[in-house]
């Protein structure tokens, strides 16, 4: 078959002189723009861009059908952005590592230039390249922090995000006035925390037209990776410059007024509510940061609803990097292991075979050097592999399952659900920190390494202990159905036989002397130990209960 993409590309580039005098950029996956980094800087005719697939990459892991589709049809519809701008493009698709098709185009062009990759693997790929100056890698401009900022808050072997946001608020002056916070204080996070009872209105997630090349995507994503898990939606799938601009729009117009008060909210009518579903784009810089938190400072919402946005692109989004970096993933750290190759979080074995990639088998000429499966912490000696419920196999647990539904759906649920629902549970179930990173890396599509690791392994299951959290993010039934309505349509009853609150008891039971030195869990310890050892015994044996049936496929009756 023809593709379409390939013949509206060489239409738009066949009067680019390709053979004229330009400097060559290589643009990976996750870096689609062309407004930070010198390629910004160049006129078009003087600038060519460097674009390839690779069928290497998903054959990984067994990445959600629209993750896959995202990045692809961005990657292709922003080539013909830069081809109708004059730009020379070259467009690869090839089987084998980025830096086999990289050197090959430096044998033709000289040297190639990029901004430092985000992701590990792409760094290790092309090390080599750079080692031997065919590649020269530049500072990544779309950070809005040093590293510098990071160590400048470091003390005494933990890091906290809340004195590293501070100090970005003090340094750069965002949200202050006379040296001092808007407002009085640096975070309103203890005011948002409303539950949200259908008012106001939650927005839908916007929809957007695909184009004839977006459907070719799709078509692709289909043929080549069926076997791959989750729902392909190519109309909430943005992947056009104009589409980054609705969802945008969508963001300030419909999300930010009340994401403050309801940012803790969780809902079985809205797997978003008032969260703006831009990390899918911020994370491959198809949306710049700094171009949204301009604009953000000067919208005319509530403060708490700003500081709360703010805080997580300055704070939470930066801080997380900054510390994957900083430890080369995590590898660095003293006794932390690291996995030999890469996890599908029990994908193949829920699938009953191996989840494949068309593309790469068809295309594939020879062994590729192998990739580690990422560092593995497990502070609280969490052994237990992921159940099938992760996949979509009904747990009976309410709260639970829409959300994993929601997940195969969308390849997206905001970052509370990710929290307090999927992570929560997890830890409740000593479920392997490792594989649950594993499966939210290949579930969501603003999922890579930098931000996925740090996320669920320092925070979604404390399996790096103090380095970076306070304290293990766990909960019974009281907070979810507080935050959430999940219980009103789940088959137990919060106040009564919910699992999920002997889970809770049974945790801090298993993980007393872990975590018995821990400040911000003296209160719960405490009334642990105030627990009867007949309610002790009764949480041990739901533990095991639930454990089984969930690793059986079973739903908890």
């Amino acid at each position: 078959m023809t593709s379409l993409f390939k013949n509206e590309l060489a239409g738009l580039s066949k009067e680019i002189d390709y053979k004229s005098k330009r400097t060559w950029f290589y643009l990976p996956y996750d870096q689609v723009t062309n407004k930070i980094g010198p390629l910004s800087r160049l006129p078009s005719s003087q600038a060519g861009v460097i674009l390839i697939e690779n069928a290497w990459k998903p054959s990984l892991r067994p990445y959600h059908k629209q993750k896959l589709a995202l990045v692809l049809a961005n990657m292709r519809n922003f080539a013909l952005e830069l081809a109708g701008q004059g730009v020379a493009v070259e467009h690869m698709a090839v089987s084998g590592h980025y830096s086999q098709a990289l050197k090959e185009m430096s044998q033709k062009y000289g040297q190639i230039t990029m901004m430092e990759a985000a992701e590990y693997e792409l760094r290790r790929d092309l090390a080599g390249l750079q080692a031997s100056g065919a590649l020269q890698v530049v500072r990544h401009e779309g950070w809005l922090t040093e590293l510098e900022d990071l160590k400048g808050v470091f003390k005494s072997g933990k890091f906290r995000m809340d004195a590293f946001y501070r100090h970005l608020r003090q340094k750069t002056g965002i949200l202050m006035e006379a040296n001092k916070p808007i407002g009085g204080k640096y975070s309103f996070d203890s005011e948002n925390r409303l539950p949200w009872k259908g008012i106001p209105p939650a927005p839908s997630a916007p929809c957007f037209a695909p184009n004839a090349v977006t459907e070719e995507v799709g078509y692709l994503i289909e043929k080549y990776f069926a076997d791959h898990p989750g729902k392909l939606n190519l109309e909430t799938l943005p992947a056009t410059a104009k589409d980054a601009e609705k969802l945008w729009r969508f963001a300030k117009e419909e999300c930010l007024p009340h994401f403050g008060p309801y940012e803790d909210a969780m809902s079985t009518k809205s797997s978003g509510l008032f969260h703006t579903r831009l990390s899918q784009l911020l994370n491959i810089m198809r949306i710049l940061p700094q171009d949204i938190l301009q604009e953000v400072l000067e919208m005319d919402i509530p403060l708490a609803s700003k500081e709360g946005f703010i805080r997580q692109v300055i704070g939470w989004r930066e801080y997380v990097r900054g510390m994957h970096a900083l430890t080369d993933g995590f590898r660095n750290i003293k006794e932390v292991e690291c996995r030999e190759k890469p996890g599908d979080a029990g994908y193949s074995k829920w699938l009953g075979r191996d989840f494949g990639n068309a593309l790469y088998k068809e295309k594939s000429t020879g062994s590729l050097s192998p990739i580690d499966g990422g560092a593995a912490p497990n502070y609280l000696a969490s052994k237990e592999a992921l159940p099938q419920a992760f996949w979509g196999t009904p747990s009976g647990l309410n709260c639970l399952d829409v959300v994993v539904k929601d997940v195969m759906e969308e390849a997206y649920s905001h970052h509370i659900t990710r929290l307090m629902i999927l992570s929560n549970l997890a830890t409740l179930l000593d479920i392997e920190p490792r594989e649950l990173t594993d499966w939210f890396w290949v579930a969501y599509s603003d999922a890579y390494d930098w931000v996925v690791e740090p996320n669920v392994l320092a925070m979604g299951t404390f399996a790096l202990g103090e380095l970076m959290t306070t304290k293990p993010y766990v909960s019974g039934a009281a907070y979810i159905n507080k935050m959430s309505d999940y219980c009103k349509g789940c088959r137990f009853d919060p106040a009564k036989n919910c699992p999920v609150t002997r889970l809770y008891w049974a945790f801090l039971d298993r993980k007393a002397d872990k975590l018995k030195g821990n400040q911000r869990m003296m209160m719960p310890l405490n009334s642990l130990k105030k627990r009867s050892e007949a309610e002790k015994e009764k949480d041990r044996a739901l533990f095991q209960k639930v454990k089984t049936r969930l690793s059986q496929g079973l739903e908890l009756d």
